[in-house]
């Protein structure tokens, strides 16, 4: 695709294709790239978990808003038998023969020997699974440049849109064809195994088939699209960052995946029955077996009863208390509350002439539905004293002022806050910020716009 019309696709988000036009031309005057060869320029959003977060590696429901930022990742193949990478001031170096026949257990080990480095495991890892996973052989190296506006450990995603821009590049330039879910769940791969973060499957699917302006519906089970739901007129997603750093592999995340785990083997036990996902016991079956699921368990306990937890990417830790019974309960009630949420979207767009009270009623339904997803992750000891005072200082606010809803995004322990409002409550929106900073000290920097997945931008094809 040429740049003429691969900005096309992009423009109709303002933001994003004043971002892709500046990246064209710092990858044109780019030093890392040889003058004689084509560069292939792939693009991914970060997004904001709007609802369903953490539930989704249990099979929920969730519902993703892909931003207007992005990374992109810039591919020239190269005559040696390294991948260079290049990202800002940071540059590394890795043998393709250290990636395409190494296993994931040995790569993980690999891209952590430089702490400094470990950026790498996100873009290099795709070489490592492609290899692995569809037996693709690299007979040259290549050199790479990542460029981003997604900022890190936010809570909007970097990690998931650098594989995706990074994925998407690596392929196109290699010839590899795949199909855009598929290379959702090849970088979730990528992720868990090679990165060794043990996130769920929804932040690749959003960065890939996200849609500009719409809400991605993704049945996490393991990765169906349900839709692609619009936001009523006259409102608006806004995030803002607490400026608490936000790590998907940190110990309470994992912490509250593996009890979530803990809790289905659980309820498999009590039930006498197999449960492919927990996200599909109801809250009333829940309701009926919630005493019978222990409200803390340390690992060595769980392991002498029920032997694993059956999750593949955290392992039980004997010495390790886990919070069983609240980490169960949050996918189950919170695929409850992302249904209610997706089923009040649509039935205000089914009416035939909405009025302003209908708007302000199923703003304020949906509002609730958010508080309520906020303070689960805080049951499951995944707040954070940033992120609950930015949902404060919105519920002051209220809906008369015309903001309706916030709660805490992703893996949660800090990040960004997730705003619903009125379209014209964007100046109260920064006015929370500057509030929000002056208390905390923090910078509290406002996202907002949308733009559209990898799969719909397509690839640039850069010749120099």
């Amino acid at each position: 695709m040429t740049p003429e019309d691969w900005l096309a696709r992009i423009r109709p988000s303002e933001t994003a294709g004043r971002q892709a036009g500046a990246v064209l031309a710092q990858v044109a005057r780019s030093e890392l790239f040889a003058h004689d060869r084509d560069i292939i320029v792939a693009r991914a959003p970060g997004r904001l978990d709007v609802m369903g977060g953490i539930a989704d590696y249990s099979g929920s429901l969730v519902l993703e808003w892909p931003l207007a930022d992005a990374t992109f990742a810039a591919v020239q193949k190269d005559s040696h038998r390294t991948l260079t990478m290049v990202s800002g001031l940071r540059v590394a170096q890795v043998a393709l023969s250290e990636l395409v026949t190494v296993d994931y257990p040995d790569a993980r080990a690999l891209f952590t020997r430089t702490p400094g480095n470990h950026w790498t495991a996100y873009v290099a890892g795709a070489v490592v699974v492609l290899a692995r996973e569809l037996g693709v052989e690299f007979r040259c190296g290549a050199r790479i440049l990542i460029t981003s506006t997604v900022p890190e450990g936010k809570g909007v995603s970097s990690s998931a849109a650098l594989e995706v821009a990074a994925m998407m590049a690596i392929c196109a330039a290699y010839e590899v064809s795949i199909e855009p879910r598929h290379l959702a769940l090849l970088c979730q791969k990528v992720e868990n195994l090679v990165a060794g973060a043990p996130c769920g499957v929804m932040d690749q699917m959003t960065a890939s088939l996200g849609e500009s302006d719409r809400l991605l519906a993704l049945l996490c089970q393991p990765a169906e699209v349900r839709g692609r739901l619009e936001l009523p007129r006259g409102l608006a997603l806004w995030a803002i960052d607490s400026g608490i750093r936000h790590a998907v592999g940190g110990a309470e995340y994992g912490t509250v995946r593996t009890a979530a785990f803990m809790g289905h083997r659980v309820l498999e036990r009590l039930t006498g029955r197999h449960l492919d996902y927990l996200a599909n016991v109801t809250p009333a079956e829940f309701a009926s077996l919630v005493v019978r699921v222990p409200e803390r368990v340390t690992g060595r306990e769980f392991l002498d009863r029920y032997d694993d937890a059956s999750d593949r990417v955290t392992p039980v830790e004997p010495e390790r208390v886990y919070p069983v019974r609240v980490a169960t309960a949050h996918p189950i009630y919170e695929h409850a509350r992302v249904r209610a949420f997706a089923e009040q979207l649509s039935s205000f767009e089914n009416e035939e002439a909405p009025t302003s009270q209908s708007l302000r009623d199923s703003a304020e339904r949906l509002g609730m539905l958010m508080y309520e997803s906020h303070s689960s992750y805080s049951a499951c000891g995944l707040g954070s004293d940033g992120t609950d005072a930015l949902v404060t200082l919105v519920r002051r606010a209220g809906p008369r002022s015309g903001i309706y809803g916030a709660k805490i995004t992703g893996g949660g322990s800090g990040g960004a806050v997730a705003i619903l409002g009125r379209t014209d409550a964007r100046p109260l929106v920064y006015a929370i910020a500057a509030r929000y900073a002056r208390r905390s000290g923090h910078r509290a920097r406002v996202f907002g716009g949308s733009s559209s997945g990898a799969a719909a931008c397509g690839v640039c094809d850069l010749r120099r």
